[in-house]
């Protein structure tokens, strides 16, 4: 089932005055089919359950108290047994389950401990039962939408989307979007994505399913796709990656201090010469991600470098990374990385002024621009599985058409 909550940037109370006239609202329909819930069997009309929420401060007595449990009995198993013990270390907000009889005798209990597994307590006439066990794990779709009035972080956090869906985002559209230059006021983006449930409760997020960034009137999306080699990658409508073969940017933050260019006043060396690479500036231990699959050819100590990574691509692509505090574990020459992987951390080695980060792209051993160079895309889906793909992806594509149908509202909506 789905539930779709609407909210707008902000709330007041306010007057009209006579004949005041009001702009009508546009308004969309939307439709969607909707599985109908199975239908349970109706309890024993004398079994009466009950969810309360722990309080700071709260024992176990307390919390049944407020659950209109009067069970002395329940009470002394409950504090005795081993098997209870989870019950010493309630967790604020977190939900107990508690099932009781019109004489308020408990029942049932259920909570999941914090340890992630659920604790059981069931009754059978006059004797209790505790068990504990790995409970099963419901995954959901969650879909979310929201606008940038800042920033992206700013903008999620305004809808409620977990640090780690953000984070997933930000990587899915790194190839096309610089997320911290290329950002504007009014861009859009919706999001659907993984949301895992314990007995109800949420515990964690999964995968993105699909996304969609309007960035600068230009609209990216791209959809998880697992191919008949069980590799999972993201694609666009068209069947095309939207995995680039290199990212425009090795951190996923920074600032851009020196750019590319053919003429720069040293800072060190006092002189006039061309800049071949690129800064960003960053504090010292900020993590450095490769920005393409390749092999080290590199990982030392090299003059004015400082502390160096160099990457080879295959082909003619490589791409180096100066100025490092230290490296990241593994790296030596001949280790394979992936694109993501963290190959160093930012620092102040060799010559320079400041912490940052000294990053080269090359081709055929000449440096480019990294910021403006065409970077090359990764393989599309295979014309073999275009018409499976396609039929997979539509349903995703309709639901994140939904967040664009109603244009200055954020969407929260799980299924």
């Amino acid at each position: 089932m789905a539930v779709v909550v609407l909210g707008f940037s902000g709330m007041a109370a306010f007057g009209l005055a006579p004949d005041t006239v009001l702009d009508s609202v546009p308004t969309r329909k939307v439709e969607r089919a909707l599985p109908l819930p199975a239908m349970a069997a109706v309890p024993d009309a004398r079994v009466y359950w009950r969810e309360e929420r722990v309080q700071r401060g709260d024992t176990i007595g307390s919390l049944l108290a407020r659950a209109d449990v009067d069970d002395p009995p329940a009470l002394v198993f409950l504090r005795t047994n081993p098997a209870a013990r989870p019950l010493y270390q309630l967790r604020p907000g977190r939900p107990v389950r508690v099932a009781v009889d019109d004489e308020g005798r408990l029942l049932a209990l259920r909570l999941v401990a914090g340890s992630g597994d659920l604790l059981a307590i069931s009754r059978s006439g006059g004797t209790f039962e505790a068990a504990t066990s790995a409970p099963p794990a419901e995954t959901r779709a969650t879909l979310r939408g929201g606008e940038i009035r800042s920033s992206l972080f700013g903008a999620a956090d305004e809808i409620g989307l977990p640090d780690a869906i953000t984070l997933a985002l930000a990587e899915i559209f790194a190839g096309d979007i610089d997320f911290y230059h290329d950002l504007r006021r009014g861009d859009r983006f919706s999001v659907l994505y993984e949301t895992r449930y314990i007995d109800g409760e949420i515990v964690g997020t999964g995968r993105v399913l699909a996304a969609e960034f309007e960035n600068r009137g230009t609209t990216y999306r791209a959809f998880l796709w697992r191919g008949a080699d069980g590799t999972e990658s993201y694609y666009a409508g068209d069947g095309t990656s939207t995995r680039r073969a290199f990212l425009r940017s090795p951190m996923e933050f920074s600032r851009i201090t020196s750019g590319f260019t053919q003429a720069r006043f040293h800072p060190i060396l006092q002189m006039w010469r061309a800049h071949r690479g690129t800064d960003f500036a960053a504090p010292t231990g900020t993590p450095v991600r490769a920005t393409s699959d390749g092999v080290v050819t590199e990982a030392a100590r090299q003059n004015g470098y400082g502390n160096v990574v160099m990457l080879k691509h295959g082909g003619t692509y490589s791409t180096v990374y100066a100025h490092l505090s230290r490296f990241a574990a593994g790296m030596k020459t001949g280790a394979h990385v992936r694109q993501g992987d963290t190959i160093g951390y930012v620092g102040q080695t060799g010559w320079a002024t400041g912490p940052h980060l000294h990053y080269e792209f090359r081709i055929s051993g000449e440096a480019r621009d990294a910021m403006t160079v065409a970077l090359p895309n990764a393989v599309p889906v295979a014309p073999a599985e275009r018409a499976i793909f396609d039929a997979a992806v539509a349903p995703r594509a309709r639901e994140l058409a939904i967040v664009q149908a109603m244009p200055g509202a954020r969407v929260a909506a799980a299924e």
